[in-house]
Parts: structure tokens; sequence; C-alpha cells
């Protein structure tokens, strides 16, 4: 898959109209310098999740199956892991949890939390969530427990290091749509809901299990919020599909106070087809444009190419 890029300066865009993205494009990329990815194929990538390394290094999910990355210094993304051989049916989520060298993938139909080696590939594990379930997206604490959402069954499950089984983390009606995952502080859990339009706490008790739930107070609309990755200390990014309420995919910068539980939202970027994740390293914030009605919507069967990534400094 070749990748062009755009680069910050209109400038370079001229110098470098006839060509390719050359050493000079490397350079930038590794030096997150570059706000565009254009993927030119697969046309059935329709990516879906994404999450990042320290080096730099994205890691892309895709809807039919199969997980890329796209290295600094590279002009590819290139197949990590294939759907042959792993069960994969939709791939919704991916996170990588560099401490335990693993990559956390959701896969639905059924929902099953995999665990993958980050930096072979190789197959570690596979725990299936109950019948029904939509295993959505994936956070990690520090102690090492993965946190699955399932969006299905308004419900989050965990797994503790080491554990050979899901247990059922949290469960609440306001859990509804529950979709992006991330972690505020080392005890508590935030999540945003697809379907309600809702920023949602969840406070942890020693055990790693919700004690209770709170829905936040909002700055301003949200529109099909899906991607959720945390910065810092109550600071994430997230991405948003876009709906009636707030048109057009958007990625947002969310400042959450505890003390009053309200989440303002600020906007990075704005008017991109619908977004469904987002990442961040070096400085950068990543968000992906998912082209989903191009798999089974108003655009079905016209060329979905090319899939983008765009990047914006964080502030």
């Amino acid at each position: 898959m070749i990748v062009r890029m755009k680069l910050l300066t209109s400038a370079w865009i001229r110098r470098t109209a006839v060509i390719n993205v050359c050493a000079i494009g490397v350079a930038l990329f590794a030096a997150g310098k570059i706000v565009e990815v254009s993927i030119n194929q697969p046309k059935d990538l329709f990516p879906e999740s994404i999450t990042s390394l320290k080096d730099g290094t994205i890691i892309l999910g895709s809807v039919p199956g199969g997980v890329y990355k796209i290295k600094p210094g590279q002009t590819e993304a290139k197949p990590f892991i294939a759907r042959e051989g792993n069960g994969f049916t939709t791939v919704l989520g991916v996170f990588a949890d560099e401490k335990a060298n693993t990559l956390w993938l959701c896969n639905t139909g059924p929902g099953v939390l995999k665990a993958f080696d980050l930096g072979t590939g190789k197959a570690k594990g596979s725990y299936p969530m109950p019948t029904g379930a939509v295993c959505n997206d994936i956070a990690v604490a520090d102690n090492g427990t993965a946190y699955a959402t399932d969006t299905s069954g308004a419900k989050i499950f965990m797994l503790k290091k080491g554990a050979a089984a899901l247990e059922q983390a949290a469960s609440d009606p306001l859990l509804a749509g529950v979709d992006g995952v991330a972690f505020g502080d080392k005890n508590t859990l935030y999540v945003n809901s697809v379907t309600a339009n809702k920023l949602i706490r969840l406070d942890l008790g020693p055990d790693g299990k919700s004690t209770k739930v709170t829905d936040l107070k909002l700055s301003g609309p949200l529109g099909a919020p899906d991607g959720l990755r945390a910065i810092g200390k109550n600071k994430f990014v997230q991405s948003e599909n876009g709906n009636a309420a707030r048109a057009g995919g958007r990625l947002a910068l969310v400042t959450i106070d505890p003390k009053t539980n309200m989440a303002t939202i600020k906007t990075l970027k704005d008017g991109m087809q619908a977004t469904p994740a987002t990442t961040a390293t070096k400085g950068m914030a990543w968000v992906v444009e998912g082209k989903q009605d191009y798999r089974n919507g108003k655009n079905k069967g016209q060329d979905p190419l090319p899939f983008k990534l765009y990047a914006v400094k964080l502030p």
C-alpha cells in the first residue's frame, strides 16, 4: 500500500508535486510533521480503530479484519496481523500496551478480546465475552488489567493480569452504546456512548470493578463519539462520527474536572467524513476516516479510496 503524504508547507508540496513520497517525506513523518496520510490500497481497508507507539508507529485495525502498521520513516502501511488464521470477523478496537508488549484487539461477531505480541504479531490469548456482546475498544490500567467495552450489552469487562477469563467490571443503563474507553487516573475510567452522545465516569474499587457510574456534564454537544485516548491526567482526545445533532467527523480535546464532573470539549479538527478512531503520539493527535458508508451505506459499491488519516499538533 503506497502512502502519499500532504506536508505542512505548501511550498514543499509544490516542489514535490510530480513525485511520490521521497526521503524528505520520510524524515518529516519520523519527526511528526506530516498532517495527512492517504492510504491507496486495499479497497476493503475500512479503518475502525487506531493506536500508536511512543516511537510514532501507528497501528490500524480494519473492520473486515486484519491489522496494519505505519512505521516512522516508512511510506507504506504494511500488513501486521492477518485476518486468516486468527478468527477475525469484525475488528472494532486495537490498543497497544507497550509495557506488556501486547496489542489488544476487539473482535466481534462473536465478541472476543484478543491479545497479540506487539513485536511479532503472534497470538497470545483469546478471551470470549458472553453471547451477543459487541467487543468495541480497550484501555489498560497501570496494574496491567485490560478493560473492554461491550456496546450492545451496556457493560464493561476486565481481564486481570495473568487471568484466564474475563470478569464483568460494570453494568449500568448509563452504559448503553458504550464505545471508547480510557483512564483519567489509576482509579477512574471514562467512556463515551456512541448512541446516547454521552461521556461517563466510572469510579473503580480495589477489585477493579466499578463502584459508581456518573453521567458527565458537557460544555457542548457530541456527534456520535467513538474513539477515546488519554493524553494526560483527565485529558483525552476523542473522535466523533457525526450525527443529526452535530454533522461531520470531528477530532476533539476533552478535559474533565473530576470535582465538578464537567467535560470541556474543544475542537481540534472538524469537517471530515465520519471519524471513528483517534490516537496520540510524539505530540500529535491522529484521527482516521472510516468511510463505512462505502461498505454498507449510501455510497456502497463506489470506490472508497483513499482512506485518510489526519494529524493535529496537540496544544
